[in-house]
């Protein structure tokens, strides 16, 4: 691939269980992505708007979020905010969006309103990356509906492959209704710490799904877990964390699976 082409990868990260690092995982690669100079969008459709806040920029700071696009038909690119890294851009969640899926569900194609918004802006970055909420409901959808690939993050413990099976049941019905060239990029570990039991679970998971499991492991930090009350990305807080290293590695090989060689330090 030509160095100067423009490659545009549409990522949604979803699980519908919280706690496993989903929105540390949109935030932080992300942030590594831009890193590297590589044009990347963040889009928070979660209502807690914690992507955005992780940024350092507060939920309802601005009357142009995701929910305006979603159900005012507002452009997607009035929304995007400046973020403190040069290559990312954040569309920010909205309070709003809490009550979004029971007004999403009175419009005609519903499930099509991300997609509808985020194409038109595509290719003016080379990645755009969509935070969900920890449900399987219509935003959830919505961003599978709008993306190329899944990436699903996994927290190393013992009921993570009950939750899994939900997710991926779900991608498979959004490819059969919606969106038949959705893939599963990658399934994430994360929250890992070395003990027997993680270990089981990341032997089974690697014996379960082989090469769809990303090399990278996301372990347990607590500079990673103190950066979103800083409003920083980890990079921007403590660059020589476990934390952030595993994220610029993951940020590596997500680039590579799509053919473009990232040059993070």
């Amino acid at each position: 691939m030509n160095e100067d082409q423009v490659m545009s990868r549409i990522l949604t990260i979803a699980n519908q269980k919280g706690g496993v690092g989903k929105t540390t995982t949109a935030v932080n690669l992300a942030a590594s992505l831009a890193a590297s100079e590589r044009r990347t969008l963040l889009i928070d459709v979660d209502p807690q708007g914690n992507a955005g806040s992780a940024l350092g920029i507060r939920r309802d700071e601005s009357d142009r979020s995701i929910y305006e696009v979603l159900l005012d038909g507002l452009p997607l690119h009035e929304a995007v905010r400046k973020t403190e890294l040069k290559f990312l851009d954040l569309v920010p969640a909205s309070r709003h969006l809490v009550g979004a899926e029971i007004e999403l569900a009175q419009e005609d194609r519903r499930e099509f309103r991300l997609k509808r918004a985020v194409d038109p802006l595509a290719h003016s970055y080379e990645y755009v990356l969509i935070d969900c909420p920890p449900s399987l409901g219509l935003l959830t959808v919505n961003g599978l509906v709008a993306a190329q690939g899944v990436l699903i993050p996994l927290q190393c413990e013992y009921y993570a492959l009950e939750g899994l099976a939900d997710v991926l049941k779900t991608i498979e019905l959004v490819k059969g209704e919606a969106n038949p060239a959705l893939m599963v990029d990658g399934i994430l570990l994360t929250m890992y710490s070395a003990n027997n039991l993680a270990n089981q679970v990341v032997d089974e998971i690697r014996r379960t799904f082989k090469e769809q499991v990303f090399e990278t492991v996301i372990p347990r930090n607590v500079r990673l877990s103190e950066a979103p009350s800083h409003g920083k990305p980890v990079l921007l807080y403590d660059l020589a964390s476990k934390g952030c290293q595993s994220y610029l590695e993951l940020a590596r090989e997500v680039a590579s699976r799509f053919g473009a060689a990232l040059g993070v330090a």
